[in-house]
């Protein structure tokens, strides 16, 4: 067969390389693209990896409509890509494959290659199973590709080179047969790694057993897969004679072809400009020398140059530097040789001091920094360089061969030069590049293609081919072998000796034929070897699966297209069109107030919106937004000349805008707000429970109490479910979309105009959202929305539910909260002295943060941590460590494998912020672990909450005692204007009225409720009660909200509920540990207290279960089995779709509120806060927040004890049920009904006022947020200024200190310690310790302190510390002594621990440094 026959109609190319710049590759296949675009044009595609995750990956261009179609069918095949176009010239079309989506299957993966082909990966680490996860992915991306898009005939070739991409190339093989596949190796795995290691290789190559030496450097996998690619794609290439040696020994089996490596010319300038640039650069590398050394040039010196990978034998680096001593020491140099060495290596960036100098001459250089070197080197004491200059000639004052050691990029942010590569290279006089081990070589390439005369080695693949070239005068080649060092060394000195001594002429004849040389490597002359093997390759395939090839015309295929398009019928296009309602201006104060939600907790405003049409607002569910845009315009114009309702409004109005426009107090600190949800309004569906009205209730106080604060959350577009319940109890879950567009949230616009996103890079695309406001009073909320067309469906769904989803859906939701929150404030201009983050799900904002001051504030990790650890704050809310999200490494790997390098540490640093045990493999990473490790301070939520926390955590920190540790708490409160009924409102305005005034609820202010008579009170009560009542029935008279078997059973619901009965309320979140089901232990009794015809009795429960809590469910369906029995129909209530509508009507219409939650799972608990506030009594479990309020007053509540009985639960449970009913029996229910002739007990309303005056002012949200400010707000906003102040200077300062210590801490040495004999001791005595410590330079930074705990029920119990006194100092040794008197009685035990002192540290557990002695 021809070749033109077996030209490919299309070709795929896929490199590590493809926009992702690492060594020559990326210059191979960059510049070969524009001669393969000119051959295939649309049918050329490169694939790479997607690695650019942060910011815009400067090489490529993507068209998010390319192939939009096919790519969302690739991503429902689990995998993520981008589209685009290189910018480089030509602009191929490039695929871009994120193939961490694959992580979860790579054991999958690396199985089928071992049953497919042998390719042994089971000694793979990371750096080898990501690179064959991106092959094999690639793989996918082409099947996919041919299969969508390729006829039956076409011919099709992929090209994948290095072992990196090999995978893709084997899955091809098997999954698309038909597509021809090349394998080309640039160098082989094992001969980097014989080189490197310092062996002879080209001497003892033959010699070599590679799979033995392969186990030897533990590469077996790389080795593996490098070895079945050779043997099993359609045609097998090489670069180089060099390597197809190589390849014969190391692979066995000798290449198919060898295919040069070719460049493009295009980039080397010409004329005016060329001399232009090369003076520039001569003049600048003289200049940075003589200002790093101290040293002017008498004249213009030679520049000699070399660069590349910081390889320091392979790329002949040793050897350079060698040959620069020999020319220094050389008698017949007469000229100064100033030679650079460009190679990147570890640096802290360029040095101040020599910036300073370039840009003001009078500036003076730093003396103590090392002079050979532009940046500062992060390893100078063990750097090669530095070291094979260290003592030689080549650093004395007299050396006529000065060096000058570049360590970085040049990309033209170096800071010093601020030029590329190209920019120095061009004023070069000749470069030397005596490589050792270099399967091609671009460096000299480069260099010749600017006239820049060089030198090679014969172990070059570029110095072999120039070698068979018929002239060479430009490039000189140095035969070298595996033991002739020194000769290449005396040669290269030689050369450059000579070339020192050229005239003009001969110089510019030695620039001429490098040029020349360079042109000879186009790739128009270069490519006809790759079309070659191409053409082979699809031979190869046609043989290897028995094909026919046809050469058919297009006729048919234009047929079918004809056809194809007949059978399209034309559609109409349907254009949308929208009408706004738009109030007369004389009521836009209404549209004002409807768009903040400070109407929903201020009786003004909301009496305003119902006056005007009460249905209508009970229709709209009290949404004014809805309301306003369903209002008739009859009743608008009507209100425009209701001068009684004109008033009513123009009062509202004058005291919102009194209120916003009060200023916060100017010291007080600036707060940042994340929380997964907030409950703000019951139309704002955001919220699923506790935590988030808690949050929405915050977000209240901040405004009333003018706390300057911003709030971050997610905007879902279904919310959490709404909860129908069938006629047999089962739960049914239904999500309603939410019409944001009649919410009270409005678009964030930037200044020109457009909505505000933010982007996140995620696997393999780019995540947008879009940013809402929500104000909240003075309080703004914004919330974060993907539910638009510029993201993929699956990601579009991220804000779809909250809690929702499988995990990974979660990740991205905290991910979005976290870091996307970060950038939303970010873009606003928004700086805070706090970050305040609500549970673990947010606890990604200290990454984003330190990220932001690792890339603009350049400091490192460990500053940036300091710095933002010091603002930071993490409240936990979770009792149980099962509660607290946690995700597998993998797929955080998936999501955040990038972050690492963008933070630089290393990837095992990152995990391990997630980790309580660093090394343990199976450790899921824990969002509450890596919130505690990025907080300065940690809180639980109650005083009880705040121990288990204690316990759960306690684990971070192995060298203390649980209850040692520096965990606060802060009880939850809730917000009183929200939670109090208008009417209890009222009444304590009248009877409070001093200490209500401006938001204030001083707690004194709250016991004048007994100067409220009993009667009016009570009323106040029975109003609330029958305002319940009267909700209840309403709701069993619709069924469209109740399903009941019959109408009889409606009936028997609404006769059998009322007021005068003494009603009891249960109503949260169905979760087991809540034990909803205590009270129906024993139904017969339950029967007989509920249908006491002299005191009855009746529950109402309501409440939701999460969709995937199945035990949930079943209790709420055991309930609705009850509740229907004829026993207890009408006695028993569940009210469905808990929301805040039925919490508030619940919390403040029951009689009793009961909690039977399992003790210590409830964090804190808020429905019975907002129960006392309103008179409504507690019956709970001495847990969360009630184990403090009972404590205030015990006659105002009743509680079950807090001392376990049984270890069994079920046990427990039914003592604790039996509890409930004798409480019940003999306490309560006889309290309730002893009533007086005025029809109400009086000692039950002594209960109620005593729970009003005494427990409810301590749990309001004010008491709340003021404990958040003093405990926690004021001090890390003071510490946060003073870290950052004089640019970080303490912050670096401490991270300075907190190095040394880690350095120096297991060189401590203890000589002596002795203490007194306390075997026998009573109180009083005296007790003394002396020891002997050798501090390893740590002097008094290192304190020593005796710690004495006692066992208590069983448990290990800190007792107190006791720190020791310095009392001699004799260089690194001292002497610390302990006098004190023993005080407590009892069985303790004792011991020393060492510890960091720095009065700079906020607390011990910031730098957790212990070591017992």
């Amino acid at each position: 067969m021809s070749n033109a026959k077996l030209t490919p109609d299309y070709l795929f190319e896929v490199s590590w390389e493809v926009c992702n710049k690492v060594g020559g590759i990326h210059t191979v296949i960059s510049t070969k693209a524009q001669t393969v675009t000119r051959k295939f044009a649309d049918r050329y595609i490169l694939i790479g990896p997607d690695l650019q995750h942060e910011g815009a990956n400067p090489e490529f261009e993507e068209d998010p409509d390319m192939l939009k179609a096919w790519r969302q069918s690739v991503y429902s095949d689990g995998l993520r890509i981008r589209v685009g176009h290189w910018k480089i010239k030509g602009e191929p079309t490039v695929i871009l494959v994120d193939f961490t989506s694959l992580i979860p299957r790579k054991d999958e993966i690396l199985k089928k290659l071992w049953e497919t082909y042998h390719v042994d990966s089971l000694s793979g680490q990371w750096d080898y199973i990501e690179p064959v996860l991106f092959g094999y992915a690639a793989g996918m991306v082409i099947a996919s590709y041919v299969d969508n898009f390729c006829n039956a005939t076409d011919k099709i070739a992929a090209h994948f080179h290095e072992w990196m991409t090999a995978a893709g190339g084997l899955h091809l093989r098997k999954h698309a047969p038909y597509v021809a596949t090349l394998f080309t190796t640039h160098a082989t795995v094992m001969g980097r790694c014989i080189a490197g290691n310092g062996l002879p290789l080209y001497n003892d190559l033959a010699k070599f057993n590679a799979d033995e030496l392969a186990r030897q450097f533990n590469v077996v996998a790389k080795h593996s897969i490098e070895k079945m690619a050779a043997t099993y794609h359609d045609a097998f290439l090489t670069v180089s004679d060099i390597t197809a040696n190589e390849c014969k020994y190391l692979l066995g089996r000798e290449p198919d072809g060898i295919t040069p490596n070719g460049f493009e010319n295009d980039f080397v300038w010409t004329g005016e400009e060329y001399d232009a640039k090369r003076a520039e650069a001569r003049t600048a590398m003289i200049s940075v020398a003589e200002a790093c050394l101290g040293h002017k040039f008498r004249k213009e010196p030679l520049i000699v140059g070399t660069s590349g990978r910081y390889e320091f034998r392979n790329k002949g680096l040793d050897v350079f530097i060698e040959s620069l001593k020999k020319l220094a020491a050389s008698d017949r140099l007469k000229r100064e040789v100033l030679a650079y060495v460009t190679v990147p290596a570890a640096n802290r960036g360029p040095r101040a001091d020599l910036q300073a100098h370039l840009a003001d001459p009078a500036s003076p250089i730093d003396g103590g920094q090392y002079k050979y070197s532009t940046h500062y080197l992060e390893y100078q004491n063990s750097d090669p360089i530095v070291n094979a200059l260290n003592g030689s000639i080549l650093t004395t004052d007299d050396s006529k061969v000065k060096v000058i050691f570049v360590p970085t990029y040049l990309n033209k942010a170096d800071g010093i030069f601020n030029k590329d590569y190209y920019e120095l290279l061009v004023g070069m006089d000749i470069t030397v590049f005596p490589s050792y081990y270099e399967p091609w070589g671009y460096t000299p390439l480069e260099s010749v293609a600017f006239s820049v005369p060089t030198i090679t080695t014969t172990l070059a693949g570029f110095g072999l081919w120039v070698d068979k070239q018929r002239e060479h005068l430009g490039v000189e080649v140095i035969r070298r072998d595996d033991y002739n060092d020194k000769e290449v060394e005396e040669k290269i000195a030689d050369s450059l000796l000579r070339f020192s001594a050229l005239d003009e002429k001969h110089v510019s004849e030695m620039r001429v034929s490098a040029y020349e040389i360079s042109e000879t490597a186009l790739w128009e002359h270069l490519f006809a070897a790759y079309e070659q093997a191409y053409s082979e390759a699809v031979e190869s395939s046609v043989i290897r699966t028995n094909r026919a090839v046809l050469d058919e015309s297009n006729a048919r295929n234009e047929q079918i297209n004809f056809v194809r398009q007949q059978l399209f019928a034309e559609k109409p296009n349907w254009n949308r069109m929208m009408v706004d309602k738009t109030l007369p201006k004389r009521l836009h104060a209404l549209e004002e107030l409807s768009r903040n939600l400070w109407w929903c907790w201020n009786p003004g405003p909301r009496d305003l919106f119902e006056g005007i049409d009460p249905a209508l607002w009970a229709e709209c569910e009290r949404n004014p937004i809805a309301f306003l845009d369903k209002l008739s315009v009859e009743r608008i114009k009507g209100l425009e000349r209701d001068e009684a309702f004109l008033g009513q409004l123009d009062a509202v109005y004058a005291q919102f805008r009194d209120y916003m426009n009060e200023k916060p107090a100017p010291k007080t600190p600036t707060i940042s707000y994340f929380s997964m949800e907030y409950g703000l309004h019951s139309s704002l569906k955001i919220y699923s429970g506790g935590l988030g009205i808690l949050a929405g209730d915050y977000l209240k106080e901040a405004s009333d109490k003018n706390v300057p604060m911003a709030a971050v959350g997610l905007l879902y577009r279904y919310g959490y479910f709404t909860q129908r319940l069938s006629a047999q109890g089962a739960q049914e879950a239904t999500y309603e979309a939410q019409n944001f567009y009649k919410l009270p949230i409005s678009p964030v616009r930037d200044e020109a105009g457009n909505w505000l996103t933010v982007t996140i890079a995620f696997p393999g695309r780019t995540l947008s959202a879009r940013v809402w406001k929500c104000q909240v009073g003075r309080t703004d909320l914004y919330l974060l929305d993907t539910d638009f067309e510029a993201n993929l469906e699956e990601d579009r769904q991220i804000t779809h539910y909250l809690y929702g989803g499988d995990w990974e859906n979660r990740l991205k939701q905290e991910i979005l909260l976290g870091i996307g929150g970060i950038r939303a404030l970010r873009a606003l201009g928004i700086k805070h002295d706090v970050f305040h983050c609500n549970e673990g799900h947010a606890a990604f904002i200290g990454i984003e943060r330190i990220r932001d001051l690792v890339n603009h504030k350049k400091l490192s990790f460990s500053e940036a941590l300091e710095v933002i650890r010091s603002s930071s704050l993490f409240t936990t809310h979770t009792p149980v460590p099962a509660g607290h999200d946690a995700f597998p490494e993998s797929m955080i790997r998936q999501y955040m494998s990038h972050y690492p390098d963008v933070l630089g540490i290393t990837w095992e640093q990152y995990i391990n912020l997630g980790k309580t045990n660093p090394n343990d493999p199976n450790e899921k990473f824990s969002m509450s672990v890596l919130a505690c490790n990025l907080s300065q301070e940690v809180n639980g939520v109650s005083w009880l909450h705040g121990e288990v926390s204690k316990e759960i955590l306690g684990n971070m920190w192995p060298g203390y005692f649980k209850n040692e540790l520096h965990i606060g708490y802060v009880t939850n409160g809730v917000h009183f204007p929200t939670w109090i009924a208008t009417n209890l409102r009222r009444l304590y305005a009248r009877y409070f009225a001093d200490g209500f005034e401006g938001h204030a609820y001083d707690i004194p202010a709250w016991q004048k409720v007994h100067n409220i008579p009993d009667g009016e009170l009570w009323a106040g009560r029975m109003h609330l009660k029958n305002k319940l009542i009267k909700h209840i029935r309403k709701r069993y008279s619709d069924p469209s909200q109740v399903r009941l078997d019959s109408p009889r059973q409606m009936l028997q619901v609404i006769e059998g509920i009322k007021p005068d009965v003494l009603t009891i309320g249960f109503a949260r979140r169905f979760a087991t540990y809540k034990r909803a089901h205590l009270l129906f232990t024993d139904l017969e009794r339950l029967e007989r207290i509920v249908n006491n015809p002299a005191y009855p009795v009746q529950f109402v429960f309501s409440g939701k279960a999460h969709p995937a809590d199945g035990a949930g469910q079943g209790l709420i369906k055991r309930i609705i089995e009850i509740s229907r029995m004829p026993q207890f129909r009408g006695k028993i209530i569940f009210l469905e779709d808990y929301n805040m509508i039925v919490a508030k009507r619940l919390v403040t219409g029951v009689d009793i509120w009961l909690n039977t939650p399992t003790r210590p799972l409830e964090a804190s608990g808020t429905s019975g806060e907002k129960a006392e506030m309103n008179g409504v009594l507690n019956f709970s479990v001495l847990d969360g927040w009630w184990y403090e309020g009972y404590r205030f007053n015990e006659k105002a509540g009743w509680a079950l004890t807090d001392k376990r009985t049984y270890t069994d639960q079920a046990q427990q449970d039914k003592l604790d049920a039996a509890t409930i009913y004798s409480m019940l029996e003999n306490e309560i229910i006889p309290l309730y009904f002893a009533k007086n002739s005025k029809g109400y007990s009086p000692e039950w309303v002594q209960y109620i006022k005593r729970s009003i005056g005494d427990i409810a002012p301590h749990f309001t949200m004010k008491r709340m947020i003021e404990d958040y400010i003093h405990r926690f707000y004021d001090k890390e906003a003071a510490r946060s200024k003073k870290l950052q102040a004089n640019d970080y200077a303490l912050a670096k300062e401490i991270v300075a200190w907190k190095e040394k210590v880690a350095a120096a801490w297991d060189g401590i040495k203890v000589f002596d310690i002795q203490a007194s004999d306390i075997t026998n001791s009573t109180t009083g005595n005296d007790f003394a310790t002396r020891a002997i410590i050798d501090t390893n330079g740590l002097g008094k930074d290192l304190g020593l302190e005796m710690v004495v705990y006692k066992k208590e029920d069983g448990e290990e119990k800190f007792w107190y510390t006791k720190p020791f006194d310095v009392v001699k100092e004799e260089g690194n040794v001292l002497t610390y002594q302990l006098n004190m008197k023993l005080k407590d009685a009892g069985v303790f035990r004792y011991g020393y621990r060492l510890y960091p002192k720095n009065p700079n540290l906020p607390h011990r557990m910031d730098f957790a440094y212990t070591r017992w002695i």
